[in-house]
Order: C-alpha cells, then structure tokens, then sequence
C-alpha cells in the first residue's frame, strides 16, 4: 500500500532489486497479469488461472474452494486445452516459466479432498469428511503434471504426505507429524527428482499430442531430449496411439519409461518402448499417468534429433 510504506511500484521494484538483483517479484493475482508484467512492476504471478484451476477442473470437476462440481468440465480435455491456451498466452516466457504452479494453497481447499468430488466447506460439512472419499491416484496424477508442465512447480505443505482440508481454514491444518503418508512423499521426491533431472521440463518446449475425455499426452522436449506425459483419468483401461513425431522424436526410436502411476502404487524402474513409424502406442490402466523419454544423446539412440522452442496446442 503506497499511504503505509511511501513507495510508488516503481519504487519498491528498485528497492528489491537493488536489494538483490536475482530476486523475483511473484503477486498473488486472479484474471488477466499482461498490465503487470511489462517489466517494470511484477515479474510473475500465483498461476491460478494457467495451472490451479484447468487441472483441478480437467482431474476433479471441482472448483477450487470446492464450492462447486462441474460435470461439464470434468474430463473435458478440450476446456483444459483450451483454457491453457488462453491463459498462458497471456505470461510471457520468463513469468510463465517461473510462475507458482500450485495444486493446493493457504487459500483453497486441498487438492487431495477435491479428488472426493464432494462441495462444502467445513462450515457445513463435518472437517473429518474432507479425509473421506478421496482418490490418491488422481492426487498421483495430478503432481505428474505439476512436475512436467511449464512453470515452477511449489508444494504447499503437507500435500507431499496426503493432508486433507477444505477450504480456509480448514486447509492450514497442522503437519501430520508421525501419520505421513510416506508412499506419497516419496512419490512427490521421484517426481522432484525427474523435473530436476531432465531439462525439458523445466525450460523446455510443450505441444498436445492427444486429447480425448479424460485423456490427455503432451510432449515436453528440447534439443537434446523428449518426454512424452501420458494421463488417463479414467475408470477403465485404454489403449491410443500417439503420434510423437512432432514433438522430434524419430519414426523408430526407444522411449524409456520412467514413472508409471497408478491405482497400484508407482515405479520408476526403467522399461523400454519402441516407437514404430512415428507412432507409439500406449496401453494405460485405470487413473494413471506414463512419462517416457527419448534421449537423442543416450549411446542407445540410433537416430537423430530436431526441436525447435515454442508452446503448441495446435
């Protein structure tokens, strides 16, 4: 507020970086940032609107407070697309890259009780109920994306070991000392572990590959490698085949699989898959997600590798 600390924007964005000259100027904000990110005034934002709200919708149908359901948008892969596309659009590279991807906040309901489909808050639902019916798998799902969609993926506390709530208040509840889900934490470090490891997901470039109901594979890649992140929310097993060619990966190339979740459990233990004339076809269980890689540099690849940087739904 200028009346409380005498600084105009202007003012405070020189005082920061003065200060320190690496440091980011995040806002908490709701609705369209272009105004604010000229490079004088914020430097990126709270991604509600470009990751928080199209996946919980896409994965749950739930609005983010859970005050609502939306059938229509729930699986709806064209929303989400469409959404995202819109959206992002309005972040430019270096905001969009290092905007808060969040499922969960000091805010909102806890992702991990909207995956029970269920609307209300603790005012009119009992608080223990925000632990009951909920999905796992999807909760598994959704930090697949968080750590392999572009943005800088933040953890609110105790969503890495299964903390249930509805909304504000009920979602600042203490860490579960001693009651962690520790097959959830440790999901969460493998996933950290894969967006660190591999460059495409932190700075490389993103395109659809396949949308259907409940479906969705995208390809996130750079010069060097591609990765192919394969979600199906759905109660049964499918099988598609996913052209991968655009995202550069050859005709006849050997993918490894990296994670696999599903309503099993998880493993990251690496398994090859052949891509056969630019096609590759994948079979996923119930509420799953696949990330395979291609790695132009690995002595195991034969062929070789083109991409260029861009953001494609198209």
């Amino acid at each position: 507020n200028q009346l409380e600390t005498g600084y105009t924007m202007d003012g405070f964005r020189k005082a920061v970086k003065e200060a320190n000259p690496d440091a980011i100027i995040l806002a908490e904000h709701y609705g369209n940032p272009e105004g604010w990110l000229n490079g004088d005034e914020w430097d990126t934002l709270m991604n509600y609107d470009a990751f928080m709200e199209p996946v919980t919708w896409f994965l749950t149908g739930m609005e983010k407070h859970s005050d609502e359901y939306r059938e229509d948008l729930f699986g709806n892969s064209e929303a989400f697309i469409s959404s995202m596309k819109t959206h992002m659009r309005s972040l430019h590279m270096s905001a969009l890259t290092t905007a808060m991807n969040e499922l969960s906040n000091h805010d909102h309901s806890r992702f991990l009780t909207r995956t029970s489909q269920k609307v209300g808050r603790s005012s009119t639902l009992m608080a223990s109920s925000a632990n009951t019916g909920i999905s796992k798998p999807v909760m598994r799902e959704a930090v697949m994306i968080q750590m392999t969609w572009p943005g800088a993926p933040t953890i609110y506390y105790g969503d890495e070991v299964g903390l249930c709530g509805f909304t504000d208040p009920d979602n600042r509840r203490t860490y579960p000392w001693g009651n962690e889900d520790l097959e959830m934490l440790e999901y969460h470090k493998k996933m950290i572990k894969i967006h660190k490891k591999h460059k495409e997901f932190s700075e490389g470039s993103i395109r659809e590959l396949y949308a259907d109901f409940n479906f969705l594979a995208y390809g996130r890649f750079n010069r060097t490698a591609a990765s192919v992140v394969v979600i199906n929310n759905n109660d049964y097993e499918v099988t598609k085949e996913i052209d991968v060619m655009p995202i550069g990966i050859p005709k006849d190339a050997l993918l490894t699989q990296i994670m696999l979740t599903d309503g099993m459990g998880f493993i990251d233990n690496a398994v090859d898959v052949r891509v056969k004339d630019g096609i590759l076809t994948v079979t996923v269980s119930r509420k799953s997600g696949i990330i395979l890689r291609y790695d132009s540099t690995s002595p195991r690849s034969s062929e070789g590798f083109w991409a260029d940087n861009f953001i494609s739904f198209e």
